[in-house]
């Protein structure tokens, strides 16, 4: 049995930055991946995603080219070898480095295999036992697949096989109209592929509101995208030149079709049995305020908690901890104002509360809302699709949430998501003094517009 000061189970976003960091405090660290270091964001979602979606864009503004007066004569190629290199070229890249950076370190072991609990404080891995009186687990999630009729008999693709493509699929069948199959929908209809989307809920994006949601379904009906909501049935067969998926509704031949479902928590193959851990109906392990699992000396970090399924909230979960256990903090996880993004193009940046949520929360409560035709940059880039829309407490004047859609919504929320965090009052950040010609310089005048409703 090998003996550690602290065993780290899983290489996402979150566990090899906190392994550095008990490295840095003279710990001796046995950081265990069952594939690649990196996790998804590295190795199956946000770099290879984004570098598509950034392919993608390029394609569309060259199609576009002579409504700037740029003409490219002939049809607009796509080469789609190349664009699956360069994705994998940056997935390469970060990995390699993150490889790199723990072969520097002495006092850290990392250890490619499957980790099962023995007991609370041991884990097996390649038949090796170790031992550790903290264990953190940063095992990530994986593609939902859904029992459907007939998808045992087709080849399907995931949000981890479609970024290999190397060819363009003829006409491309998406069921789940969430995030993640959305950002496919117009990536893949920008490289030239036909696209439906398939959804069982009544909208799109059903996190969102319903104007939000409302305005997406434009944007992607407006370059061609098929899009089924409200649908109850889906079947698939194999057909002569493809699949054909069988809705309520419609019938779709499709060439290939991505299964965008939601995901789970790798959780029920690490014998959580053999600890106590207390997961959920869904899989995710429950914690605390500070990360810990109900089990003394093991804390769960990342998408497997439940308490986020992204990048930076996974980086978020190894600032609490390193903090409260290295650094002597008290952070929690309450705390936390939930941002995120949808890269369609335009993008959705999103932080706090919808309206939905604040009406619900019986709060007396304004409401503004601006539409991208009204922003300078937006209409010298010719990108005025979506609108911009915040919520603020009538009482208190704290901004309670906001949504824009529309060019760099992505980048712009950050102004409303810094005031948030620093507990910054609407009238305050209104007379800040803007850039011009920026879409950040809507932001007072939005919050200048804010109405009681």
């Amino acid at each position: 049995m090998k003996s550690f000061d602290a065993i780290v189970i899983g290489g996402g976003q979150a566990g090899p930055f906190l392994a550095a960091r008990m490295v840095e405090k003279g710990m001796k660290v046995a950081l265990i991946e069952r594939k690649f270091l990196g996790g998804t964001c590295v190795n199956a979602g946000c770099m290879p995603t984004k570098t598509l979606v950034a392919s993608a864009r390029a394609a569309h503004v060259a199609r576009n080219g002579a409504t700037y007066g740029v003409n490219i004569p002939g049809e607009i190629g796509i080469d789609m070898k190349v664009v699956r290199a360069r994705a994998e070229t940056v997935t390469m890249n970060a990995r390699n480095g993150l490889i790199g950076w723990f072969a520097g370190m002495d006092d850290m072991t990392v250890i490619y295999g499957h980790a099962r609990f023995e007991d609370p404080k041991t884990v097996s891995v390649n038949g090796e036992t170790l031992t550790a009186p903290r264990i953190f687990l940063n095992v990530g999630a994986r593609p939902v697949i859904p029992d459907l009729p007939g998808i045992n008999d087709i080849d399907y693709l995931t949000s981890t096989s479609i970024i290999h493509l190397d060819t363009l699929p003829r006409h491309l069948a998406v069921i789940g109209g969430s995030y993640i199959g959305l950002e496919f929908a117009q990536m893949y209809r920008r490289f030239g592929a036909e696209v439906s989307v398939i959804e069982h809920g009544p909208k799109l994006a059903s996190r969102e509101d319903e104007d939000i949601s409302d305005a997406i379904a434009d944007v992607l009906r407006s370059e061609g995208i098929d899009i089924h909501t409200g649908v109850s049935d889906i079947a698939f067969a194999r057909s002569s030149d493809g699949i054909t998926v069988a809705t309520d509704s419609a019938r779709i031949d499709a060439s290939h079709v991505l299964i965008a479902t939601g995901r789970k928590p790798n959780t029920d193959d690490l014998g959580l049995d053999a600890t106590g851990v207390i997961t959920d109906k869904h899989g995710y392990i429950t914690v605390d305020d500070s990360l810990a699992t109900n089990v003394e000396g093991i804390w769960a970090l990342g998408d497997c908690n439940g308490h986020g399924a992204f990048t930076h909230t996974s980086y978020n979960d190894f600032e609490i901890v390193a903090a409260n256990l290295l650094d002597g903090g008290d952070r929690k996880v309450s705390s936390r104002i939930l941002a995120y993004a949808l890269y369609i193009d335009p993008p959705l940046g999103r932080v706090g509360m919808t309206e939905k949520q604040a009406r619900a929360s019986g709060r007396k409560i304004m409401i503004s809302t601006r539409p991208m035709s009204r922003v300078g940059r937006a209409n010298e880039r010719g990108e005025t699709k979506g609108f911009m829309k915040v919520i603020a407490d009538a009482e208190t004047k704290k901004i309670l949430g906001a949504a824009i859609l529309g060019i760099e919504g992505d980048e712009v929320i950050h102004g409303i998501i810094d005031a948030m965090n620093a507990g910054t009052t609407y009238p305050a950040l209104q007379w800040s003094v803007p850039i011009h010609p920026t879409v950040s310089e809507m932001i007072p005048t939005l919050l200048g517009d804010l109405k009681p409703v």
